[in-house]
């Protein structure tokens, strides 16, 4: 009887999500063309061009929520002269496998972002995309646009560039466990332990971040 319940709940809580995403001007539903364009996709981007930098050999993490698929940034430090830090962030490179004015291109831009309700996730990709073939998965080689900074002592922003890369995250990390354990109120987390210099990489990134968030 309770699942009954909870069934019919869930049913009438999604009718009136897709209900207020339609008087929003907004899309619950991919279109047909849309469909067909990611049932063609068969495997994650893959790009020849010699500006794409492999590197696969940094020790990239990814810190998000615990329960989250779609792992869109990595990042990863370098500690330079004079108190200085290199910065790398790696954002997922989706526009390697959705080509621009294509249906699964336009449903994106007219959404701009992923809906999430009480019953239901109107995803702004499909999650073939968001959550496998263009997220950055633990321990898969995947396609980068990565915004490298170096930041000096002082905070300052001393040079930056942006380049493709390809990139591996070696261990997939979540918030509240990895600022516990920075905070000295928990335990480092499993996944940080195995990963060579992981531990020393996490710390001056946090180091970096201090400063920043203070300015904030």
């Amino acid at each position: 009887m309770t699942d009954t319940h909870d069934t019919k709940r869930r049913s009438l809580l999604q009718g009136i999500a897709r209900r207020a995403m339609l008087e929003r001007g907004l899309l619950p539903d991919f279109s047909l063309q849309a469909l067909a364009e990611i049932d063609g996709i068969h495997g994650p981007a893959t790009r020849a061009e010699e500006s794409t930098r492999d590197l696969r050999n940094l020790i990239w993490c990814s810190i998000d929520n615990d329960a989250s698929r779609d792992l869109d940034q990595l990042t990863v430090a370098e500690a330079k002269p004079e108190g200085a830090v290199k910065i790398l962030v790696a954002i997922a490179d989706v526009d390697a496998l959705v080509k621009k004015q294509s249906a699964l291109d336009d449903h994106a831009r007219h959404n701009t972002t992923s809906v999430y309700t009480a019953a239901e996730t109107f995803p702004m990709l499909p999650e073939k995309l968001s959550t496998d073939l263009t997220s950055l998965n633990y321990e898969s080689d995947r396609l980068a646009i990565v915004i490298e900074m170096v930041i000096a002592g002082d905070g300052s922003l001393q040079n930056s560039d942006l380049y493709a890369a390809t990139v591996r995250n070696h261990a997939k990390l979540a918030y509240n466990s990895v600022a516990g354990w920075l905070e000295g109120n928990g335990p480092m987390p499993p996944a940080i332990d195995p990963i060579d210099g992981l531990e020393e990489n996490l710390r001056i990134q946090d180091h970096v971040a201090r400063p920043l968030k203070e300015d904030w």
